[in-house]
């Protein structure tokens, strides 16, 4: 990387100190902007490349437009580092995603610039209008920007914002589509193939650069002019206009790395009283070569060192969940033909791209539209299909109505996979998967498993696979605990069976999931101290282990139990349930999350923080006995 001097970074700590700039010193503040980026995400990991390339936009969009007063809504929030930058968080942004730091998504308790939080796709043209038509109620004449990227655009509720905005030409929104052509991964489908054409279409391209650089200059002139230019470039792309058929008036293409053509662009549509779109090409990790080189490695890439580009790594001989999901599913998918696997958007995230290396044809990654996937999935399996549905944890929430209505209903065998499941660590509250084992285990018809290592995880695929049965498996973010599970065979796990991993006579752990881990270290350094404790894992949420729970309640009195997730309709409530449904009147303590949101922090710091680490339970213990 080839560093330049601080001129402006450190005396721009506001918009409106941005905007005493000229529209010639932006391209060097930008640039400045985005080497710090580069330098804080090199030693405090964060997502990089898709800020690298929004910079000019968050630049362009607070010069021209008068935010906080005019709301700028991001979609979604990684996207938004120069944003915080620029909006007095330059200092901030030095701990960014730390427990005692700033988040690394937009909050509206952060900032009275962060008008909207965005931590999930697709949200921000509903809520921008949201916005627009407050203002109207209320007299007032603020505007809505809502930047989106064309990964967003896929999801559904975007749609739905745009359909609903079109309607009414008096509402002051404008949508920017940030087009880089990526998600996480490359995005695919339709729309993605449209916005492709538009781009890459050479007729209509070379006639779009000489109109806009002359109309950019004359806002009065565009205004005139842009039915005129969009008929040519209809005829020119013989297709009609998607976003002008849901009521959009539509700019562009323009280059939304070049930061003067934004503003000059941005000034001229800055007045225009109705839906509008403009639409910017981008390159996602722009200004940095490394990050251009591997855009999914470098969405968010770890430690790295700035000038040369290189990733620091660190040294683990544990498998990722993850990884063990995703060649256990090609394994599986080599002995049944039914096997198939959907993902929206996450191939590489969830390693799904493994089996896609080797059977692209029975893998389908359906874009960001999480309620589609389990829909889409739900339609496979009519058909004789088994397929393994992978969506983190905290956005299969918003596939809640898919899961009750088109698989558990129907009692159809769609395994649903739920990576990232419990606290995830520096992202924060928006994607801590915690509420997944309350919000699933209410569900009939469904059977609910969370692993305590990667074997567990390997045998309950297998076990999903021939239940015939709607099948949700959980699993945590990051390493297992080094097991040996590659090229072992598979092993089917009795539904609703746990295990005893550790006698004990003192008092007795029931857990489940990564928290077996945490037990069976607390129960070990327990023993030297001489207090005997009894380690189960129930392995599954529902059904539970009713013979081994009652067991348990029959021979201690004193019972702990300990999951990563909200103890709000958790697996805790369940056990005491079981227990006073059968007349045991246990002494029970419940380990888990409160009823509260988690913030951002190392996965350690938060384990330790919600008090169900290994100090936690052990705390927990000696404070019961």
């Amino acid at each position: 990387m080839t560093h330049i001097e601080y001129k402006y970074l450190y005396k721009i700590d506001s918009p409106k100190e941005l905007r005493e700039l000229s529209i010639d010193e932006l391209p060097l503040y930008c640039a400045e902007v985005r080497q710090y980026i580069i330098e804080q995400c090199a030693k405090n990991p964060g997502h990089l490349a898709s800020s690298l390339g929004a910079v000019e936009i968050a630049v362009a969009v607070h010069y021209v437009y008068n935010t906080p007063i005019d709301k700028l809504v991001w979609d979604v929030g990684h996207q938004a580092y120069a944003h915080k930058i620029i909006t007095s968080r330059r200092d901030a942004f030095q701990k960014n995603r730390q427990i005692d730091g700033i988040s690394g998504f937009p909050r509206m308790a952060e900032s009275e610039y962060d008008a909207f939080g965005a931590g999930h796709a697709s949200v921000s043209i509903s809520a921008a209008l949201g916005m627009v038509k407050a203002a109207q109620l209320k007299g007032e004449t603020s505007k809505a920007i809502a930047v989106i990227g064309d990964g967003s655009m896929t999801g559904g509720l975007a749609f739905e914002g745009m359909n609903n905005a079109g309607e009414d030409k008096s509402s002051d929104l404008l949508v920017i589509l940030n087009d880089n052509h990526m998600a996480i991964d490359r995005a695919t489908g339709a729309l993605n193939n449209y916005l492709l054409r538009m781009s890459t279409s050479r007729l209509y391209n070379r006639f779009k650069q000489g109109l806009w650089s002359i109309l950019s200059h004359t806002p009065n002139l565009l205004r005139l002019c842009q039915k005129a230019g969009n008929a040519i470039k209809h005829g020119l792309l013989q297709n009609s206009n998607l976003f002008e058929s849901f009521g959009f008036r539509y700019f562009g293409r323009v280059d939304g790395n070049n930061v003067k053509q934004l503003v000059r662009t941005l000034t001229a549509l800055k007045d225009i009283r109705s839906p509008k779109l403009l639409h910017v090409i981008t390159t996602k990790g722009y200004g940095y070569t490394p990050t251009e080189q591997d855009l999914t490695i470098w969405h968010a890439p770890g430690r790295f060192n700035p000038d040369t580009g290189e990733r620091i790594k660190q040294a683990n001989d544990k498998d990722r969940y993850q990884d063990v999901f995703g060649q256990t599913l090609l394994d599986l998918a080599k002995t049944d033909s039914r096997v198939v696997g959907i993902t929206p958007a996450m191939p590489t995230g969830c390693s799904m791209n493994i089996m896609m290396a080797q059977m692209p044809e029975r893998c389908f990654d359906v874009g960001i539209a999480e309620a589609h996937a389990v829909t889409f999935s739900a339609g496979m399996a009519t058909s004789g299909m088994v397929p393994f549905c992978n969506i983190y944890s905290t956005f299969m929430q918003r596939a809640y109505d898919s899961i009750i209505h088109d698989v558990a209903l129907q009692k159809l065998p769609v395994v649903m996979c739920l990576d990232r499941g419990g606290i995830v660590g520096e992202d924060g509250a928006t994607h801590h998967g915690v509420f997944d084992l309350a919000y699933l285990c209410c569900i009939p018809n469904i059977i609910v498993a969370a692993p305590s290592d990667e074997l567990e995880l390997r045998n309950l695929m297998y076990t999903a696979l021939q239940s015939n049965s709607p099948f949700a498996i959980r699993y945590p973010r990051g390493c297992g605990v080094g097991i040996e599970w590659k090229d072992k065979n598979f092993e089917s796990i009795a539904i609703g069976e746990g295990r005893t991993l550790k006698e004990g006579d003192d008092i007795a752990i029931l857990s489940i999931g990564k928290c077996c881990e945490f037990a069976m270290q607390a129960a070990t350094e327990l023993a030297a101290q001489s207090i005997s404790v009894a380690v189960y894992d129930l392995r599954y949420a529902k059904p539970l282990d009713t013979e081994l729970i009652l067991e348990v309640g029959k021979k201690f009195n004193k019972i702990i139990t300990a999951e990563d997730g909200v103890l709000r309709g958790g697996v805790g409530e369940a056990v005491t349930k079981l227990l006073s449904d059968y007349g045991l009147n246990n002494k029970i303590k419940s380990l888990g999350i409160d009823d509260t949101f988690v913030e951002q922090g190392s996965p350690a710091q938060l384990y330790a923080l919600c008090g169900y680490d290994k100090a936690g339970i052990i705390a927990a213990i000696k404070d019961y006995l």
